[in-house]
């Protein structure tokens, strides 16, 4: 079995077919797929879409990309999910300095206030962090959790290390599968097995071979399939691997 780790099944993008969309990725052999949230308008959605699928589970969360359209007051609608639906994780959190635009003092208060939703409800967090990998360090090292996900990963060896230590696993999907992305593949191939997880991401981050299609879950296995490669090891043994390394950063799913 195969766990997508972060997969936006309750996307718009999915909207025609996503009862076909769960049904591939079954077939494919991906048993389990995490679907966070990005704002709270979303949260009935992704719960409605959630519940309708075996094996798929819930993650609320403000995106740091949708804090300028969230209220303060949705932070208060995120507890009362937290404490009333019983999600897998707090996610998607974190900080994007790459989009220009996006208040960093407004990102850093949302996600400083969710890391702390999260340590009140014992959850463990899935990550958003680009070009900001230094300070969501600084604050979880500040704010301590029950670990989680750093999802697309692609920072440095020190950093990945480091979020390690934290008791971070660190997620893996489109950007490794292309040849031009040595860094990001280089840390595929190098770093402890135990520490990666894999994912989709879908419909965004589509695999090398989709040529900027629509991602879906169902890629996952040719996306394990590219790690194996680069571990020199076979297929089996990195989906037993990787889903292990996924139950235990997100123990609820």
């Amino acid at each position: 079995m195969l766990i997508d780790s972060h997969c936006h099944l309750d996307a718009a993008e999915f909207d025609a077919d996503r009862d076909a969309v769960q049904a591939a990725a079954l077939a494919a052999g991906v048993g389990r797929i995490v679907v966070p949230g990005v704002a709270v308008d979303g949260f009935e959605k992704l719960k409605t879409s959630v519940a309708r699928y075996p094996g798929c589970f819930a993650a609320y969360g403000i995106h740091p990309l949708y804090v300028m359209q969230a209220a303060d007051a949705d932070l208060e609608v995120l507890r009362r999910w937290l404490q009333t639906e019983k999600p897998v994780a707090v996610g998607e959190i974190g900080l994007d300095f790459y989009v220009p635009g996006i208040d960093p003092a407004r990102q850093e208060l949302f996600f400083v206030e969710q890391l702390k939703l999260a340590r009140e409800f014992d959850l463990p967090v899935i990550l958003h962090v680009r070009r900001a990998v230094d300070q969501v360090l600084k604050q979880l090292r500040r704010i301590r959790v029950s670990g989680g996900i750093a999802h697309a990963f692609n920072g440095s060896r020190q950093q990945a290390d480091e979020f390690i230590k934290l008791g971070f696993k660190l997620g893996f999907g489109g950007a490794m599968t292309y040849a031009g992305s040595t860094r990001i593949r280089a840390l595929a191939a190098t770093l402890p097995l135990d520490s990666i997880v894999l994912e989709t991401d879908a419909p965004d981050m589509a695999p090398a071979w989709l040529n900027g299609g629509r991602n879906s879950p169902a890629e996952l296995p040719r996306i394990a399939a590219v790690l194996a490669e680069l571990r020199g090891l076979p297929m089996p043994e990195i989906a037993e691997r990787t889903s292990a390394n996924a139950l235990a950063a997100l123990p609820y799913i």
